[in-house]
C-alpha cells in the first residue's frame, strides 16, 4: 500500500511525550501514511523511543543530528526526502486526533487545494493528566465555518493560524518553501507565505491536534521572558506581516494586527514591567514602534472578545 502523505516529526529531548504522538500516528483512521523521525541532536531517550518504534513500524523512519540544529532545520531535512503526494508536521511532544490525515485528506479530494489548515487545541497537564481544552477564539475565527477553496483575500481572519501542524500540503507547494533556521518560531513567516503563494487553501473546524504546553514550562512557546526568544518572536511576528504586506493582504494585515494587540503585546508588556533586563522593554518599544508605522495603524483596534484566549 503506497502511502499518501508523509508526517514529519521532529523532536529534541521529548522521550516522555513521543511515545504519544508515535501512537496518536498509529491509531489514525487513514492509515496510508509514513512518518519521518528526526531526533535533532537529544541528549535524551529521544532517539532510542523513535528506533524501537521504526524497528515495530516499517512506516517510521528516523533520521538523526548529532548536534541540535533547531525545529526549522530538522523538517527542512525532512522535506528534501518526501517522495508522496502530500506532507504534515507533527511535533514530537503533540498528538493527532484519530480522523485527522483522513479528514485533511477527504477535503482535499473533494477541494483540490493546495493545503487544508484545521483547529487545534491546547493539552495542559490536570489532576496528573494532560486533558484536551476548548478551541480557542482565534483559532474558531481562523477555521470556522468550514470553507473550501478559498484565498487570504476571502477570508483575512485564516492568517491566524500561523503552526505549521495544524495543516497537510500537497507537497509541490513545498518546492517553493522552506522555514527558516536558527530561530524560534520557524513557522509564522512559512505560514503566512503558504497563504499568499496557495491558488487556494481550505480550513475546517475539526480539532486535529492537541497542542501540549508542557508543564514544566520547557516548550519555547513558554520562553518569552528570555530576551533572544524575544528577538525571534517580534522578528517572526513582523516578517509574516511583512509576507502580507507585500502580496498586498491588506485585510489579512489589520486581522493580524488586530490579534496581536489583542493576544501578544499584553503578555509581553506584563513581561517587560517586571523584566530586569531595560533591553526587554527597549526590543518591545522598537516592535511598536514598527506596528504604529504601518499604513492604517490607527483603525486596527484590537478584538474585545480575544481576551477569553488564555482561558480554557
Amino acid at each position: 500500500m503506497n502511502p499518501l502523505a508523509t508526517m514529519i516529526v521532529p523532536g529534541r529531548d521529548i522521550a516522555a511525550f513521543a511515545p504519544a504522538a508515535l501512537t496518536s500516528l498509529q491509531a489514525q483512521t487513514e492509515g496510508r501514511w509514513r512518518a519521518l523521525l528526526i531526533d535533532d541532536g537529544s541528549h535524551d531517550d529521544t532517539g532510542a523511543v523513535f528506533t524501537a518504534a521504526a524497528a515495530r513500524d516499517a512506516r517510521f523512519e528516523v533520521l538523526s543530528h548529532d548536534e541540535a540544529r533547531g525545529l526549522g532545520a530538522a523538517r527542512n531535512v525532512a522535506l528534501d526526502r518526501v517522495d508522496t503526494p502530500f506532507v504534515g508536521f507533527l511535533d514530537g511532544d503533540d498528538e493527532l486526533t484519530p480522523h485527522a490525515i483522513e479528514t485533511w485528506l477527504r477535503t482535499l479530494e473533494e477541494s483540490g487545494s493546495d493545503f487544508a489548515a484545521a483547529a487545534y487545541v491546547r493539552s495542559r497537564l490536570v489532576d496528573g493528566a494532560y486533558r484536551a481544552g476548548r478551541v480557542q477564539p482565534w483559532v474558531a475565527a481562523a477555521t470556522a465555518p468550514r470553507r473550501l477553496g478559498v484565498t487570504l483575500a476571502e477570508h483575512p481572519q485564516a492568517s491566524a493560524n500561523i503552526v505549521a501542524w495544524s495543516k497537510l500540503s500537497r507537497s509541490s507547494l513545498w518546492e517553493r518553501l522552506r522555514f527558516p533556521e536558527n530561530v524560534a518560531y520557524e513557522d509564522q513567516v512559512v505560514a503566512q507565505r503558504m497563504y499568499t503563494e496557495a491558488r487556494a487553501f481550505d480550513v475546517i473546524p475539526d480539532v486535529a491536534v492537541h497542542w501540549r504546553v508542557r508543564d514544566d514550562g520547557s516548550s519555547i512557546t513558554q520562553g518569552k521572558a528570555r530576551l533572544p526568544v524575544l528577538h525571534d518572536y517580534l522578528a517572526a511576528l513582523l516578517g509574516g506581516i511583512d509576507v502580507l504586506m507585500a502580496a498586498g493582504q491588506h485585510a489579512a494585515v489589520r486581522a493580524r494586527v488586530a490579534l496581536i494587540l489583542a493576544m501578544d503585546l499584553p503578555s509581553l508588556q506584563t513581561i517587560a514591567s517586571e523584566h530586569p533586563d531595560p533591553a526587554y522593554a527597549a526590543a518591545l518599544d522598537a516592535f511598536e514602534a514598527s506596528m504604529r508605522a504601518l499604513p492604517g495603524y490607527d483603525d486596527m483596534t484590537p478584538d474585545p472578545t480575544m481576551a477569553e484566549a488564555l482561558a480554557w
